[in-house]
């Protein structure tokens, strides 16, 4: 007949097994720094994570509309408009969302990149951003 195994012989034989796993998969630190943090740590029987969680963050910028109107409207003018300045209106619009920004395209049907069947236009509705061609400015937007 086998004895029950008590809560306290699990608990061990779990210690002691990660403990095993801990010293065979060797953590390969960035640092020598890191290195004695860690060896501080453990030899003070501290427990810790190695690099185990990925935040996001936000780098904070300053923008800077073309065009601001006496209505509160804000033109931006695009010839060409690249990926980086899309992911800037993008963050522009989420981190104030009360700004009436609207885009002014040379050419709105070009696509975003070769690849793509995007164009600026496509992209703007999509993302509900109000867009026109140069040619065609609403009288409304102005006034």
């Amino acid at each position: 007949m086998k004895k029950k195994t008590s809560k306290e012989e699990s608990l061990e034989w779990a210690q002691q097994a990660f403990d095993k796993l801990k010293e065979s998969k060797k953590i390969k630190f960035r640092s020598k720094l890191e290195e004695s943090v860690a060896d501080l740590l453990e030899g003070l029987g501290v427990s810790y994570e190695y690099e185990s969680k990925r935040l996001p963050y936000t780098i904070q910028h300053l923008y800077c509309p073309d065009f601001v109107l006496p209505n509160h409207v804000l033109l931006e003018t695009k010839g060409y408009w690249d990926a980086t300045d899309r992911r800037k209106i993008l963050a522009v619009k989420k981190d104030n969302p009360y700004l009436d920004l609207r885009m002014v395209f040379q050419s709105p049907y070009n696509k975003i990149s070769k690849k793509s069947k995007t164009t600026y236009a496509m992209w703007c509705d999509k993302h509900d951003i109000p867009w026109t061609s140069y040619h065609d400015i609403p009288l409304e937007w102005l006034i």
